[in-house]
């Protein structure tokens, strides 16, 4: 009962809407002044207000709202800047700061607009009267849910230091995962990008040198070079149908992956690649643990910690594995036997968590369960680039080579004709 009750006062404080902003002076009995904003339905409010608080109130005006224009990849809120907030804001904590203190010091210094323009309405409303947690769950495009929740189980539990201190190690430990695994994928990437630039130099200004030269001679063109002459062509010729077709092509996949259907379609079939599919899969078992592990470890229950790892799996056949375990868990079941059932977690993760469940040790278990794939997926990056090595090179010489041949097949027909 008293959950249901905390999940709709949630729910209320995250949906009520957003009062005005009243900016304020007014001074102390000992005649300092004193300035700040306040959230309040009408100025008589912010007078009551600081009357109440003991200050004689000078000027109250209402603060105009401000006209936000975000471009993109600039401006935005960067993980780096989550985590160095979430470590300082814990050390002041535990150094007996209060919240409001500690949120305008962090506030005022923070290099970057955007975040310190969050931080200062997250002031406001905890100075208003709003708990820590529902005033960052205000912000979900900064905060994840994740992050809401553990801080919640801190305010409730009394341990807000301990909590941001395991959530700062969860974030650097999630964002060096991260930084693997998009490693990984730079060197295909500038290869594939070479491969397209030096393919468009050849067929733009390469072939047609060839083309005037072969056609002083005479004769019939072999059809490679025939091929390539007509690709030349088509490319001069009709640049924007070369350009526009690939990119129709790419917009079209990313907004069918953007639907339900094509999202859970395409995530288990990238499962299912022999090269990405266990990297993939690693990451979720790394992903998982760890945020299971420091969920449980913070005092979340275990369906609510299974509902949040769910949705941050980043792939929907996980996700409904999770899911699936939740509803076996809420109907009395222990967490293994689902877990082997859905068949997205290796056999040994399995049993594991199921050991550390038996010994009431789970979120110890998941942890090193995390720790394990952390090192796994590093061998997973290293031997998924060992493979893709020679693969692109063997895909950027044949182009190459394909083009030379082509290229040069009409000179040997031509020599064979003088002598």
């Amino acid at each position: 009962m008293a959950q249901a009750a905390a999940q709709t006062q949630k729910q209320a404080t995250t949906q009520a809407p957003r009062l005005p902003v009243w900016t304020w002076t007014a001074t102390t009995k000992a005649g300092e002044d004193r300035s700040g904003e306040m959230e309040a339905s009408d100025e008589q409010g912010v007078r009551q207000r600081l009357a109440a608080m003991g200050l004689e109130v000078g000027k109250v005006k209402r603060k105009p709202r401000e006209i936000n224009i975000t471009i993109p990849g600039m401006g935005g809120v960067e993980t780096k800047d989550i985590l160095i907030f979430t470590r300082q804001f814990s050390v002041m904590i535990d150094a007996g700061l209060p919240l409001v203190q500690a949120l305008d010091i962090i506030g005022t210094q923070a290099d970057n607009p955007a975040f310190r323009k969050v931080l200062m309405e997250i002031k406001g409303r905890v100075e208003a009267g709003s708990t820590f947690a529902d005033a960052l769950a205000e912000h979900p495009k900064v905060f994840d849910e994740l992050f809401v929740q553990l801080v919640r189980a801190g305010e409730i539990g009394g341990i807000l230091d301990t909590i941001l201190q395991r959530l700062g190690a969860y974030i650097e430990k999630n964002e060096k995962l991260k930084r693997r695994v998009k490693g990984a994928m730079v060197y295909p990437s500038v290869v594939l990008s070479v491969a397209v630039g030096v393919t468009v130099v050849l067929l733009a200004f390469v072939t047609p040198t060839f083309e005037k030269m072969f056609k002083d001679f005479g004769g019939t063109m072999p059809a490679p070079t025939q091929f390539m002459i007509d690709l030349s062509h088509g490319l001069r010729n009709n640049w924007y149908l070369f350009a526009g077709i690939p990119t129709a092509i790419w917009f079209a996949f990313k907004f069918w992956k953007r639907t339900e259907g094509g999202r859970k379609v395409w995530d288990a079939f990238v499962l299912k690649t022999p090269l990405f599919g266990p990297l993939v899969r690693k990451v979720a078992v790394a992903r998982f643990t760890r945020t299971l592990g420091t969920m449980l470890s913070s005092g979340v229950p275990i369906l609510d910690g299974l509902e949040i790892v769910a949705k941050s799996a980043g792939n929907r056949s996980i996700e409904a594995g999770i899911m699936y375990v939740r509803a076996k868990i809420s109907e009395g079941k222990n967490i293994a036997g689902p877990l082997a059932e859905t068949g997205v977690f290796p056999p040994m993760v399995v049993q594991m968590i199921g050991v550390g469940e038996a010994t009431g040790a789970m979120d110890t278990m998941l942890n090193k369960i995390a720790d394990f794939y952390d090192d796994e997926v590093d061998v997973a990056v290293g031997a998924l680039t060992s493979a893709i090595e020679p693969v692109m090179m063997v895909f950027l010489g044949g182009m190459v080579g394909g083009f030379m041949v082509a290229m040069y097949l009409p000179i040997f027909s031509i020599a064979g004709n003088i002598k």
